[in-house]
């Protein structure tokens, strides 16, 4: 059960959010740029260009926790709760990456992560200590995707990975999952948690395309 302070923070959310962070095609808000260098009727690849995140560790065995834990902890730094008290304009997706371990959805480590805007890319604003959020800068890299509608919950998540590893499997990039890569997945919402029709995710794993010729050139749509 959600305390009242979460609720508080929530609604508060939900308040100051842009009306068009309710739909994921609007542009108003910024999120990282990318490039698709393949697409399917069921999953895409990109291509990301270097970013900065802030990055919240998480130690749950819940996804939805982890995530409402850890985007708790970036909203307040948003909001000001930094050492140059700056505002930090909303951004999406809001991702929540699983780390490999044990438990039922086989992680009990998440990082919950926010991308920073463009004014922000070069020098985040420092987060208080209390916070424990970290800058993480993003390498440029492929990652594939998978689209899922309603709310990413614990009860489905695993399922839309599993999908997306089998249109994989069917594919080009069959056993081109990235090995350097830390994380079994990750979950990218794009909407407020008081959208309930219409609703975007997005299941992404890290992509190794140095052994496929051919796609790095093969650049189609860029955003």
């Amino acid at each position: 059960m959600e305390s009242p302070r979460m609720s508080m923070v929530l609604l508060l959310l939900l308040a100051i959010l842009p009306p068009c962070f309710l739909s994921p095609l609007c542009n108003a808000i910024e999120s990282p740029q990318f490039t698709v260098v393949h697409s399917e009727s069921d999953f895409e690849i990109r291509l990301y260009r270097v970013a900065s995140w802030m990055s919240a560790p998480v130690q749950d065995i819940s996804f939805e926790k982890a995530t409402r834990n850890g985007f708790h902890r970036l909203f307040q730094y948003i909001q000001g709760a930094n050492l140059n008290s700056s505002r930090v304009a909303m951004t999406a997706p809001v991702l929540t990456s699983i780390v490999p371990g044990a438990g039922p959805l086989h992680s009990s480590a998440y990082f919950v992560r926010f991308y920073l805007p463009v004014k922000f890319q070069a020098s985040p604003p420092t987060p208080l200590p209390e916070l424990n959020l970290k800058p993480y800068i993003w390498d440029s890299h492929y990652i594939a995707v998978r689209k899922f509608s309603g709310f990413a919950r614990d009860s489905n998540i695993v399922e839309e990975a599993q999908k997306l590893a089998t249109s994989l499997s069917r594919s080009p990039w069959a056993n081109s999952t990235s090995e350097k890569s830390s994380y079994a997945y990750s979950i990218a919402q794009y909407n407020s948690p008081f959208r309930f029709i219409g609703r975007v995710n997005e299941v992404w794993v890290d992509i190794n395309a140095s052994g496929l010729e051919g796609y790095k050139s093969s650049e189609i749509a860029a955003y």
